[in-house]
């Protein structure tokens, strides 16, 4: 028994490990290869050392064996994890195995970004880290903020590209300063959730793509153009919960460096840059303002709920009463 045990984990493991490489050959060429200095993998740490080698990581983030936890099911919450390599590969493509999950059912947030980014550890309230960022960013948001003409689905996964000018805007999801973006159904899932990141300097371009279904296949999420990066940023992640909560797990970040052809003449631009942003608007105040500072857990929204319903009850008796008395008092007069 114990060795027909062994030999269904064994399978159950092989099985994994297999359908991780087929998602991966989906988007990798024979020449692309990883580059460990810019990768996260297990085992994360070092013989006897709780510090993981070539990454920082910092606030609520919690190094297991099994994942990355950048933030537990808790409120109020930040953490990040940051690579200490600077990165001068110019096409590369990042890889990025992640959970998000929770107890809540209903209500829950608000979800971790991958980031490549000029400055690094830097705690903020952008998903965890700072805003006014000057790098790329994508955001695996799970908390629809904004009940607007300009919403939608919620998980949904986003790019943002700053020069350090643009602020953030959690009120309505960022739609203002986002370059594309696409629903994913990423949390809470049984099966393993991915995403690939690809950039080619070549082509100015931006691609991002999701396995989220089980299918062991990569969906385009959104490809767009004209996009400029510098050489030198360094990738990360971090995640932020605020008056709901999720656990953000990272497992694994493997970083492969395209096999395109060479180009001696491509320039190393100052700052990163885009053709095409949503059109700026004025700042929309989150319409549910006077309940943002308010935690919306399940009893506590019961409680709201069962107040009121209370209060009316409440009112309609007084207003009865009321009405009775004085109906009283109109009959004694005729008597």
């Amino acid at each position: 028994m114990a060795v027909m045990a062994l030999l269904t984990r064994c399978s159950c493991l092989l099985s994994a490990f297999f359908a991780v490489l087929a998602v991966q050959a989906q988007t990798m060429s024979p020449g692309d290869y990883m580059k460990r200095e810019h990768s996260l993998m297990k085992p994360y740490t070092g013989t006897g050392s709780m510090a993981i080698p070539l990454w920082d990581f910092g606030g609520s983030t919690m190094v297991t064996d099994k994942y990355v936890r950048l933030t537990p099911d808790h409120q109020s919450r930040r953490g990040s994890l940051w690579n200490q390599v600077p990165c001068f590969v110019r096409d590369w493509e990042m890889h990025v195995h992640f959970k998000v999950h929770g107890l809540g059912s209903s209500l829950f947030g608000d979800g971790f970004a991958v980031w490549y980014v000029k400055d690094r550890m830097q705690l903020g309230p952008v998903f965890g880290n700072k805003d006014n960022f000057v790098g790329l960013a994508i955001f695996f948001d799970t908390y629809s903020n904004h009940n607007g003409p300009h919403n939608h689905q919620h998980p949904y996964v986003s790019a943002m590209v700053n020069n350090g000018s643009l602020t953030y805007d959690h009120d309505i999801d960022g739609t203002h300063t986002q370059l594309a973006g696409c629903h994913a159904q990423f949390r809470n899932k049984d099966h393993d959730t991915h995403a690939a990141i690809r950039y080619m300097s070549s082509q100015q371009r931006l691609t991002v793509m999701v396995d989220v279904d089980d299918k062991n296949e990569w969906k385009e999420c959104f490809d767009v153009t004209g996009i400029r990066l510098p050489q030198g940023y360094y990738f990360g992640a971090s995640a932020a919960t605020g008056d709901l909560a999720d656990n953000h797990d990272i497992i694994s970040l493997k970083m492969y460096e395209l096999d395109t052809p060479k180009q001696d003449d491509l320039p190393n631009w100052k700052e990163p840059g885009a053709d095409f942003f949503a059109p700026p608007r004025d700042h929309l105040d989150d319409p549910r303002g006077a309940f943002k500072n308010i935690s919306l857990s399940g009893w506590k929204m019961a409680a709201i709920v069962f107040c009121g319903l209370l209060g009316v009850v409440v009112c309609i008796v007084v207003g009865v009463v009321v009405f009775q008395k004085r109906q009283e008092r109109n009959m004694k007069r005729f008597y």
